[in-house]
């Protein structure tokens, strides 16, 4: 987000209209966006009471105008433009702020046109908040912003969201500051793991997730359940684990892969994690836009041995604890590496050389043939959500929910956020590789992944574990599903990034 913006007149008597050119990561978004697939990052946050209509549109249109990269659409172009712009327009073309009817269904159709239903790039700003009361006579809300992730991502909404939040409330809601945490034996700062390192996939194709529908279908499910934040070991003299919750978020997902695509005929392995990694501040000067970087995590054990001990009903504990070692030190060199958000492939990809429509077409052409080596999944951890997110009358947010897009060949993505001592999990997929109970049997398989990661002993904790299932699945067909269990535990998260 470093280039410098330009104006072009609007015509006569117009202001100027400042125009910005699509960086690396909206260009690529914007040559691979299908209609059948759209891709939207979805924030749902939970509040106790109702906010004022009135008060909430006023105070949500004015955080857009402190944020005003936010306020933009896509210029128009011509055939032969060498770059794709945003034009700022400093106000609103629509009013981003609805409020459906209430009722029982209300939350699901809100959901399923979230999925479904992209905010155009034509018109500013892309995104849509909706406001939803479940029951008509019940107490609550949910605000359910959907984003198009070609403009802008999770973090830098939540930044306006909490903005808007302070403005509606009055109450500070600046970042709390990270959680200090003592270094753990592992890699130090600044230090490259290499690919074709021992427990790297080196040029293998990665393992795919197993496909499980029974009719194929177009667009992504979304499943949302709320789980106990994992346990670590306690510290000891080495200076403790050595691993973050992010790191037990990973090595659970290639836990549940492993176990799945065994459950199915399909190789376990190797599984490959793309993470995204956020280094911007939290603060009123955050950088709105898409400002995360991806790396890809290598999640293979360095003894081949442990491959059939990690896909087992019950894991053996002990080579779990040495991919949780050998994934903190691979997450942690890839995060001290500097290096452009999607590559250096994709930065030279999107230099200005060729017309824009050359390069997308070149763009979707390569995305297709390097397909089979795309990473198995993307695990988004947001970690703790940093701002208090208390509106006032309507009082605090008891739960956020993100959600990242699951396109295909990936088809499945976790996204993952901290709030009251609680881990808020979205897992969403292609209706092209899952359906609705596949779903929701591959998220029974993650809780109990997740609690395999915990340094927990106690047989009550096991069988907890054991009967942990998810709330919901929401997508076109939702049906209840017994409710997880709510013990409390600690809330300490590793901040991450949203797609």
């Amino acid at each position: 987000m470093t280039a410098l913006p330009h104006t072009r007149r609007a015509g006569a008597g117009a202001p100027p209209v400042a125009r910005i050119p699509f960086p690396t990561v909206d260009e690529v978004s914007r040559h691979c966006a299908q209609d059948e697939e759209p891709e939207t990052v979805l924030i749902e946050v939970h509040l106790p009471g109702r906010p004022e209509p009135g008060r909430l549109r006023e105070a949500f249109g004015e955080a857009l105008r402190r944020h005003p990269r936010i306020l933009m659409r896509q210029a128009p172009g011509h055939r032969f433009a060498r770059r794709y712009h945003w034009e700022l327009t400093g106000d609103a073309d629509v009013d981003p702020v609805h409020f459906p009817p209430p009722g029982p269904d209300a939350l699901d159709e809100a959901r399923a046109r979230a999925l479904s239903v992209c905010p155009p790039l034509s018109l500013s700003p892309p995104i849509r908040l909706d406001v939803i009361t479940p029951v008509a006579d019940g107490d609550g809300c949910v605000l359910l912003l959907t984003i198009n992730h070609t403009a802008l991502d999770g973090p830098a909404c939540l930044r306006v969201l909490a903005t808007a939040a302070e403005l509606y409330g009055g109450t500070d809601n600046s970042p709390a500051p990270p959680p200090v945490r003592s270094p753990g034996a592992g890699t130090p700062a600044g230090t490259v793991v290499p690919a074709d390192a021992p427990g790297g996939t080196g040029w293998a194709r990665p393992a795919r997730v197993a496909a499980d529908a029974r009719t194929a279908g177009t667009g992504n499910g979304l499943l949302l359940t709320e789980l106990p934040v994992p346990r670590r070991a306690p510290r000891g003299a080495g200076g403790g684990p050595g691993y973050t919750v992010n790191d037990q978020l990973l090595v659970s997902t290639a836990l549940t892969v492993a176990r799945w695509n065994l459950l199915h005929g399909r190789p376990t392995g190797p599984v490959r994690i793309t993470m995204p990694v956020d280094d911007r501040t939290r603060g009123a000067l955050m950088p709105i836009g898409n400002g995360t970087r991806l790396v890809d995590v290598a999640l293979s054990p360095e003894d081949r041995a442990d491959e059939e001990l990690l896909s087992a009903e019950r894991p053996d504990p002990e080579a779990v604890a040495r991919l949780l070692r050998r994934t903190a030190q691979r997450t942690r060199a890839l995060k001290s590496v500097s290096r452009p958000p999607l590559g250096r492939g994709a930065a030279l990809l999107t230099a200005p050389v060729l017309p824009v429509a050359a390069r997308a077409a070149l763009t979707r052409r390569l995305r297709r043939a390097v397909a089979p080596w795309t990473s198995t999944t993307l695990v988004s951890n947001i970690g703790r959500i940093p701002y208090a997110l208390d509106f006032g009358d309507a009082g605090r947010a008891h739960a956020v929910w993100f959600s990242a897009p699951a396109r295909m060949p990936r088809g499945l993505t976790v996204t993952t956020a901290g709030t009251a001592g609680r881990l808020h999990v979205a897992l969403r997929w292609s209706r092209a590789l899952l359906d609705d109970d596949a779903a929701a049997a591959l998220a029974r398989l993650f809780a109990q992944s997740l609690e395999v990661t915990s340094a927990v002993t106690s047989e009550a904790a096991s069988e907890a574990a054991s009967e942990a299932m998810p709330e919901r699945t929401w997508g076109a067909t939702s049906e209840a599903i017994p409710e997880v269990p709510s013990e409390a535990t600690s809330s300490e998260t590793a901040p991450g990034g949203a797609g």
